[in-house]
């Protein structure tokens, strides 16, 4: 009989070597759906040659499809408390497929930035399947579990510009939303054939989710201080990124293979994951954030004084991933500590705050490159880390005397 007919309790009925295999299908998914929010980000240059328009215009393509993720974290994504969740998966991944096979064909940019929005909205199936993955671990290895498939969406999002690049390459800009299609086609065949079934206790309807949603924005201060603090770190990302592609054609002449082997510096973001880990473990999250808010700003500034070099633009790409992989972290560490019945609803607050920031950070990046080049793009991404470092001062200075009130007398 298949798994797939048989509903598998929390945490249990699964033999360590079926669990194995799921972590590596859970984690495949993440990474493959989220990368095609980052697929643009390398090609805004062809793009721009293919519809006839300016640098900024094209930049607009990483924008909505940062806030169509943005979106679908906020509607879609508290379904998974609603429906089955190997249904809802699997069936989402088929409209992705959709959207990247009409990208793939767009005749213009408007079109073309419907499917983005689309493609946006739906790659939210990456942040369904990590609570998924919580479910169905034993309570025992559920962290090294959920670990292992979000270490296959930090992946998709670090290895998509890579892998971008090459294909444009080697087949054109649309062969990238073609092949993303036919992957997004097999890994709704792999999920719905493979996941076991799981629906969700909650029975109050979509509309007490979503007004749970404000509440819990409303109750806990922790959680809008995170989400701002990492939408302002990936708003400086994203700018970063958004621009790079232009500078890198542009000034060093690189050619799109080129690209994709600079990108892959970025891979070395993943070294702050464990070490944020640990540093949160011995209760230090909340300096460690002050210093990778100043490791941003360091980051920008070595990218904009060293831009003439590619060393410096690579030494600026690696530190400032660290920064934004060791902010997420450590944001994530505090924030689902707050209320463990409401995770998946507190990263839909949290991860949709990001993509906004984000969004705004390749707006404005396209915007600044276009009139003040490089420069103002630097500027831009010193700008809003200085603006997260002073939020975490002013953070941290209210809760002084909040301590110092709490401290026992005599």
């Amino acid at each position: 009989m298949s798994s797939s007919s048989h509903p598998v309790p929390t945490g249990t009925g699964i033999s360590p070597r079926r669990l194995r295999a799921l972590t590596f299908i859970l984690a495949t998914a993440s990474g493959l759906s989220v990368a095609n929010i980052f697929y643009s980000q390398p090609l805004l240059d062809l793009i721009a040659q293919a519809f006839h328009t300016t640098e900024s215009s094209a930049a607009i393509v990483v924008t909505v499809t940062q806030l169509g993720y943005a979106a679908g974290i906020i509607v879609l994504m508290p379904l998974g408390d609603l429906i089955e969740n190997r249904a809802l998966a699997s069936r989402v991944l088929v409209v992705t497929a959709i959207a990247a096979g009409l990208a793939a064909v767009a005749p213009n940019l408007p079109i073309f930035l419907v499917c983005s929005v689309l493609l946006g909205f739906t790659a939210v199936v990456a942040q369904i399947v990590v609570p998924f993955a919580a479910h169905l671990a034993p309570e025992a290895a559920r962290g090294r579990f959920v670990g292992q498939v979000m270490s296959g969406l930090l992946l998709g999002i670090m290895l998509a510009r890579t892998v971008s690049s090459l294909l444009a390459d080697l087949w054109g800009w649309r062969s990238v939303y073609i092949v993303s299609a036919g992957l997004m086609l097999i890994m709704a065949v792999v999920l719905a054939t493979t996941l076991p079934s799981r629906r969700p206790d909650h029975t109050d309807g979509y509309r007490s989710l979503m007004l749970s949603i404000g509440r819990l924005i409303r109750t806990e201060p922790a959680l809008r201080r995170r989400a701002a603090l990492q939408a302002l770190m990936f708003a400086t990302f994203s700018a970063f990124w958004t621009s790079i592609a232009y500078e890198l054609i542009k000034v060093h002449h690189l050619s799109q293979t080129e690209i994709a082997i600079f990108a892959l510096v970025g891979a070395a973001g993943a070294a702050a994951a464990p070490v944020a880990g640990r540093l949160g473990d011995r209760g230090l999250g909340r300096p460690a954030t002050g210093v990778v808010f100043a490791l941003a700003a360091v980051a920008m500034a070595v990218g904009g004084i060293g831009s003439h070099h590619l060393v410096g633009l690579a030494v600026a790409a690696v530190l400032l991933d660290l920064a934004v992989q060791g902010n997420l972290v450590l944001s994530q560490q505090e924030i689902y500590q707050l209320r463990p019945d409401a995770r998946s609803r507190i990263n839909t607050v949290f991860i949709g705050s990001v993509f906004f920031g984000g969004a705004i950070g390749s707006a404005l990046s396209g915007l600044l490159y276009d009139h003040l080049g490089w420069s103002g793009v630097s500027v831009l991404g010193i700008a809003l880390s200085v603006i997260g470092f002073a939020l975490w001062c002013g953070s941290e200075l209210l809760r002084r005397p909040l301590r110092a009130r709490s401290r026992p007398v005599g």
